[in-house]
């Protein structure tokens, strides 16, 4: 044996109660497991962990993670790896960078310089998926990337190559054009297709277009991922929509980052989960993923009403930069509630700014567009306005919106999984990219008891490696691969408070992959074991 894990609390990922055990791994899988008292010597190996005290569980899969480009640019990676997430699945929201033409390559960066920067920094030498996934393998020198990944297909982004910016029904030219990149992205290694239904473009595509792209989805084994049409005004009939459209298509469903935010839906969380539950009862496929937080995350621009981004990002500043325009956007967003903003009228006192890509507007981060506009004495319209066009857009912001009442129901559901919608760019950025995962074991599992360790581990490990149909990861099990997490349930906890997002989370002092020990003793070391991970073929 490579190495032998002694007496571990083996948390097995399957929501069965822990036992101790010796776990054995050689070749970078599972290869003996030896629970106390069974007969028979206990492995050996060239390297000895003494586990005492500590949990052993599969490495954690992030649902939602926007690391598309951090991946690429940041070896060391420890706001996930630090965390125990040893797979993300990218291209969430249905924007990200393939498939993709050079214009498309180019307004897509523009689009979400919110999420993952603008790129400037990064050799864009891919343009379909298969090409990002074997990117994500050679990068660094060809060692890697420092977790595992899988992708999605955004649907944003190729409704933005075959059809462009207009908010029109796609010709039947462009609709065949959609499936065929579906299609051959779904191939070359996609797990599913995800879309962004109150982002510009994605959001300009009806149910009809929607359900033709999800049977090419369904074709290949894959899953759908929307972050549908609201999660405010008109949310139960947003979820409801997503059901019936993908049972119509006959394709799985995972709803994205599924909550019940704004005032309207305070104590609704009962009414979703039976929705799905009654789904789920006549034969529905669906999971979920959630954050165990309650503000959200997302870019500025995202809060304006869908026909003010028609034609794309300098369309956007053109029509900001025009006073009646300016003040037609304002109305639908302080008095009607814009689409952008889930049908409901924009509170400035609960938009934080969390990052600019200009460097000289930092003074705005922290503050509420409201703070801001009360220390300059004007409206906060006036704020939000003149910070969208001096930062071309590019400005994140959290929302507070949430409720923990509806975030701790969701979390425990049957179809639950964890998933961080971690944007890591921003000088204060939203503190789950760094402590989704420690906050579900540190603080939902051990301090509130909302759910059982071990069904709270499931939650994050075989549930999303059975909706990504991984065949051997998600389970502490013989054979399996050696991604593994090794975590004090006593002290684990996150790190990352909103006043300080970036602090790395407690009590996992060790992560492997493939056997491999990417976190050792608490500390990052210069292993590059992660690698992209493909669909398994339909079959």
């Amino acid at each position: 044996m490579d190495l032998v894990i002694r007496d571990a609390r083996v948390i097995d990922g399957t929501a069965t109660p822990s036992y101790r055990a010796d776990v054995a791994v050689r070749d970078g899988r599972i290869a003996e497991i030896h629970p106390e008292h069974a007969p028979g010597p206990r492995p050996t190996a060239a390297r000895t962990l003494d586990a005492d005290g500590l949990a052993l569980s599969p490495g954690f899969v992030d649902m939602h993670a926007h690391s598309d480009l951090a991946l690429l640019r940041d070896p060391d990676h420890s706001a996930k790896a630090a965390q125990g997430v040893t797979l993300e699945v990218l291209g969430q929201d249905g924007l990200s960078y393939a498939p993709v033409d050079d214009r498309t390559l180019a307004e897509v960066r523009r689009s979400i310089t919110g999420w993952n920067g603008d790129g400037s920094d990064i050799d864009f030498d891919w343009r379909t998926v298969g090409e990002y996934l074997d990117r994500l393998d050679r990068n660094f020198g060809g060692r890697g990337i420092a977790v595992n990944a899988a992708y999605l297909i955004p649907q944003g982004t190729v409704r933005m190559y075959a059809v462009g910016w207009d908010d029109r029904p796609a010709t039947d030219a462009e609709l065949t054009r959609m499936k065929q990149l579906v299609a051959q992205s779904m191939a070359e290694g996609a797990v599913g297709m995800s879309s962004g239904l109150t982002y510009t473009p994605g959001m300009y595509a009806d149910d009809a277009e929607l359900t033709e792209l999800c049977r090419v989805v369904a074709g290949h084994g894959g899953y759908y991922c929307p972050h549908h049409r609201s999660y405010g005004a008109g949310a139960l009939e947003a979820y409801e929509e997503m059901v019936r459209l993908t049972r119509t298509a006959g394709c799985a469903l995972h709803l994205a980052h599924a909550t019940m935010n704004f005032g309207v839906n305070e104590g609704k969380a009962p009414e979703l989960l039976a929705l799905l539950d009654r789904a789920l009862d006549t034969g529905a496929d669906i999971s979920l993923d959630t954050y165990p937080y309650t503000p959200g995350c997302t870019t500025l621009v995202a809060m304006l009403p869908s026909w003010a981004s028609e034609g794309g990002p300098e369309s956007v500043l053109s029509r900001l930069a025009d006073g009646p325009t300016a003040a037609r956007i304002r109305h639908a967003m302080e008095v009607v509630g814009a689409d952008g903003c889930h049908g409901v009228p924009i509170e400035w006192d609960r938009i934080e700014i969390s990052g600019v890509s200009v460097p000289g507007l930092g003074e705005y981060v922290g503050r509420t567009v409201a703070e801001s506009a009360r220390l300059r004495g004007e409206e906060p319209w006036v704020t939000a306005r003149r910070l969208l066009l001096d930062d071309r857009l590019g400005t994140t912001i959290l929302q507070h919106v949430g409720h923990e009442d509806n975030v701790r129901q969701i979390m425990r559901h049957r179809v639950h999984t964890g998933g961080s919608d971690g944007i890591l760019q921003g000088d204060k950025p939203h503190p789950r990219a760094y402590g989704t995962f420690p906050q579900y074991l540190g603080r939902y599992a051990r301090e509130l008891g909302i759910l059982p360790l071990e069904e709270c581990v499931a939650h994050l490990t075989s549930r999303p490696a059975a909706r990504l149909r991984l065949a051997d990861r998600g389970q502490v099990r013989e054979g399996y691969r050696a991604d593994l997490v090794l975590f004090d349930p006593s002290t684990v906890a996150a790190g990352s408070t909103f006043d300080e997002p970036r602090a790395l989370p407690f009590g996992i002092p060790h992560v492997l992959i493939d056997g491999r020990f990417v976190i050792e003793d608490g500390k990052r070391t210069q292993v590059l074991a992660g690698r992209a991970v493909r669909s398994a073929p339909r079959g």
